[in-house]
């Protein structure tokens, strides 16, 4: 992108090429997930796969900045079809004990991407030009859809069983799902203007952080389940928990390899190594939970689904939580030089592994506890949910951050740590909270902001 930025002669839009399509990907969750609820998921599948491409295509072919950033909000809207109705296919095509392996895929097919991409990336740039960065996806993206026709043709169960599931999703009442798309355009207008806010100085950035911030607090958390911020248990704690999690690693993330370079002095492949170590840890706590919880040893839980099906025991989303606030420590300790580097790596490792113990638990939690007619409108409160936490976290980290590093470049970045190992800590508090015990296993389920209940 900074190459892009040159080329193009479009600085001034740099935060708006990644905070647009942040933001458009925010709108098009709960666009999916209603829409994967009300006519299943191949449709959303299908058209966020075109509109991904027709934005790589806008973009790597854009003679203009602006058009570029048009092509980046196309694709994030792409994107954000395509994520929330992949959840959907998995649980229609999957049985629920298959779940937690096939979450654990998904951690490996970003993982690899994300170790192999930027040094991909960057080699594509030297060699071909920019534009073959976004048009090279478009190849792949193609016959990477034609792998999962199969599960998108999977029936939903009956709709008696629907209704017998007690069906509240959003997307069932047409005023229901106007008035979450209105609160998710708010929410991405509030986030694109954090994104921007973020990358501004003086008075004007206060001014706009300030305005975003409140839009969130009002538009947010009317497209969570009720009960979100109060960690009620079951699947409003584990949507907070995924929030809390995905903020606290990605805060400690950024300020990791920046630490390790500027500080350090490590040359910026070292210090992004940290990364690749973090990610490689992060599919290798998923693979661990996808093979542990399988097959006969769900039925030693005592936590049930709302049919009375086992879930895997929520003791991995705690121990997850505490690696990772374990993680964020050891990075913190690495501020002081006398600290040495290995033990922030060792941590790092720790932490990416406690990541992989506690997204693919989160995931399949979610499904378990969600009807069929509400899994799209779930799994996007879910992916939500992390987005939203670790844009905002990361605004006001790294305003935090520009504020101090000048004056004490220490207390800058133990400020964007002590958010992160909070955020952690308060996770391995709710962590206990997002099972449903035995006893409560036919309670009805959350109910989502702006649905209307019966009875």
């Amino acid at each position: 992108m900074p190459t892009v930025a040159r080329a193009l002669h479009g600085l001034p839009l740099y935060a708006l090429a990644f905070g647009g399509a942040l933001a458009a990907g925010v709108v098009a969750m709960v666009v999916s997930g209603g829409w994967s609820d009300a006519k299943g998921p191949a449709a959303p599948t299908w058209t966020g796969v075109a509109a991904f491409c027709a934005g790589l295509v806008i973009a790597g072919s854009a003679p203009t900045m602006w058009l570029l950033v048009v092509g980046r909000v196309t694709q994030g809207f792409g994107g954000g079809l395509i994520t929330v109705a992949l959840y959907v296919v998995v649980g229609r095509a999957y049985p629920s004990h298959l779940h937690a392996r096939v979450f654990s895929a998904f951690a490996a097919a970003w993982v690899v991407p994300s170790v192999a991409g930027p040094t991909l990336a960057g080699l594509i740039v030297e060699r071909a030009g920019w534009r073959w960065v976004f048009l090279g996806i478009v190849l792949l993206t193609a016959p990477a859809v034609l792998l999962v026709r199969r599960g998108l043709r999977a029936p939903a169960e009956p709709d008696g069983d629907r209704h017998a599931e007690g069906g509240r999703a959003g997307g069932d009442e047409p005023r229901g799902r106007t008035a979450r798309m209105v609160w998710a355009v708010g929410a991405a207008v509030s986030l694109g203007l954090l994104y921007v806010g973020g990358q501004q100085r003086g008075p004007g950035a206060l001014v706009l952080i300030a305005v975003a911030l409140a839009g969130l607090v009002g538009f947010a958390p009317r497209l969570l389940p009720r009960g979100t911020f109060a960690a009620r248990p079951g699947l409003p704690s584990i949507v907070l928990l995924r929030g809390l999690a995905g903020a606290a690693f990605i805060q400690a993330d950024v300020f990791l390899p920046l630490l390790l370079s500027r500080e350090r002095g490590f040359s910026p492949a070292s210090a992004g190594l940290t990364l690749t170590i973090g990610g490689v840890s992060w599919f290798l706590g998923s693979w661990y939970h996808g093979s542990r919880y399988h097959g006969s040893r769900y039925n030693r839980s005592r936590y049930r689904d709302r049919r009375g099906e086992p879930l895997a025991p929520t003791r991995h989303l705690r121990t997850g939580l505490v690696l990772i606030a374990a993680g964020i420590v050891t990075a913190a300790a690495c501020v002081a030089p006398a600290v040495p580097v290995v033990v922030c790596v060792v941590g790092w490792t720790f932490a990416g592994f406690g990541m992989g113990l506690s997204y693919p638990a989160m995931a399949g939690l979610t499904l378990r506890l969600s009807p069929p007619a509400e899994q799209g409108a779930n799994s996007s409160a879910l992916q939500l949910s992390d987005s939203l936490f670790s844009t905002t976290v990361l605004a006001v980290g790294g305003t935090l951050f520009a504020a101090w590093v000048s004056s004490s470049p220490r207390t800058a970045y133990l400020s964007g740590f002590a958010i992160a190992e909070a955020l952690a800590l308060l996770g391995v508090l709710v962590a206990g909270r997002a099972g449903v015990p035995t006893p409560a296993a036919e309670a009805a389920p959350p109910v989502l902001a702006g649905q209307r209940t019966e009875g």
